[in-house]
């Protein structure tokens, strides 16, 4: 019998009787034997996520000024799953231990952490089995990476329970404080645990019935993707395709653990696999799907002679890194460069002295900046095989009017890139998703 490893998110646990019902899912099957929880979402519209009145309450305490009326609403939220559920979890006393650590200085991760913490004890009593603080097996290292110590622990602890619930999102650091993933890094924390249970399958139980080929925003009921393989599934999602956290991916790629998408409110529904490349099965369309992110700034330098200079490109990047920039694209020409970059890098004037610093390190003959640009990525495994793929795409572009400022296609022909600007973003993702999926 194989072990299978349950994430559910936030909206899976947002109250007492959605929690009942993830507990009934993971009761319908014997090999769904660890399960990993996210902290409480959102209720209904104009709700607040736990974990952001948690933010609050450190923000709060750490200014010196009173944080009862957000905890006041965590307080009540945990209570009241407890009355839910008729089950007698001493949430009381858990919350009032948690109110008087933020209140003695409680670091911004502990506070943050506590959404899960809790979330996993109510878990826990509802499903009546052991509940193993992810403290005691996910480990941080001193740069705030995770700790390759981690798999061996988090083997040797859960191997001593049948069945047991993890809290997501949190670990220890190196200084024995907690510490947390990014948002979003429950998603995370079951694909560690997977990996180091060595599970036959990860489940990621969200709000959705799978992975559709583009954000169900932009065009309504998009089709939903049966299969994808991981490589396919991080470009999406690091794209803004945002159902399944993009760094999940690592921990069970690298053990070949396939991951399964699957809606807690609709639990009968296929769902999306997410498989190694080798065994993904090709099926329709050379594109497997359409994402888009916006707020990007591209800085186009151009300079004669450009590719016979040795260490251009690596001057360049080092004015990067001296203001502690990333940047996400290269596109290079003979003469030319350009440099995308998350606009959330360059707030406070920082672009300006960036582009001063590249003038004075490598005296190009050129250059601008284009602000406010978007990202559409088109990905698919079958793209490098199909021939048109290319053309077809520009074609869909140039009727519906879009006009592209950049293109970059990865080395692995895995994805097409275009860089358009942020108002055309939803129009370029309808023309491709209209052009490939009809």
């Amino acid at each position: 019998m194989g072990i299978k490893v349950c994430k559910f998110g936030g909206t899976s646990m947002a109250d007492g009787n959605i929690i009942r019902a993830a507990a009934d899912i993971v009761n319908a099957d014997p090999e769904r034997r660890f399960v990993v929880v996210s902290a409480p979402g959102k209720r209904f519209g104009g709700d607040t996520k736990v974990t952001d009145l948690l933010y609050r309450c450190h923000e709060l305490a750490s200014s010196g000024e009173d944080f009862g009326e957000p905890f006041s609403k965590i307080r009540a939220r945990f209570e009241g799953m407890e009355k839910e559920l008729g089950k007698e979890m001493g949430m009381r006393a858990a919350l009032d231990g948690i109110e008087a650590e933020i209140g003695a200085g409680a670091g911004r991760d502990y506070c943050a952490s506590r959404g899960e913490y809790l979330a996993a004890r109510v878990m826990a009593a509802v499903l009546d089995v052991p509940f193993v603080d992810a403290k005691d097996i996910i480990l941080f290292s001193a740069d705030g990476t995770l700790s390759e110590e981690t798999y061996p622990l988090a083997s040797s602890v859960l191997r001593k329970y049948p069945r047991a619930v993890i809290p997501g999102f949190y670990g220890r650091g190196a200084d024995g404080e907690i510490r947390t993933f990014s948002r979003g890094g429950s998603d995370i924390s079951g694909a560690v645990v997977a990996r180091a249970v060595k599970a036959s399958l990860y489940e990621n139980w969200t709000d959705v019935s799978g992975f559709f080929a583009c954000d169900p925003r932009i065009v309504p009921s998009p089709e939903c993707i049966r299969e994808v393989s991981y490589q396919e599934l991080r470009e999406l999602s690091y794209m803004g395709a945002n159902v399944l956290h993009s760094e999940s991916i690592f921990p069970v790629r690298s053990a070949g653990i396939p991951i399964r998408i699957c809606n807690t409110f609709r639990p009968a529904d296929e769902g999306t696999l997410i498989v190694s490349a080798a065994n993904r099965k090709r099926r329709g369309s050379a594109v497997t799907g359409v994402a888009g992110k916006q707020d990007f700034t591209v800085i186009f330098l151009e300079k004669s002679m450009m590719n016979g200079e040795v260490g251009f490109a690596a001057k360049v990047l080092g004015v990067l890194s001296r203001y502690g920039v990333s940047f996400e694209h290269l596109p290079t020409g003979i003469d030319t460069l350009s440099v995308v970059i998350d606009n959330h890098y360059l707030q406070g004037g920082i672009l300006e002295k960036i582009v001063e610093d590249i003038r004075r390190e490598v005296h190009p003959d050129s250059v601008r900046t284009h602000e406010g640009i978007a990202l559409v990525a088109t990905v698919g495994h079958g793209m490098a095989n199909t021939i048109g793929t290319s053309a077809r795409l520009f074609k869909a572009l140039s009727d519906a009017g879009i006009n592209v400022i950049m293109i970059d296609q990865g080395s692995s022909e895995l994805n097409i890139i275009v860089g358009v600007d942020n108002a055309d973003c939803a129009g370029c993702i309808r023309a491709i998703y209209r052009e490939f999926f009809g």
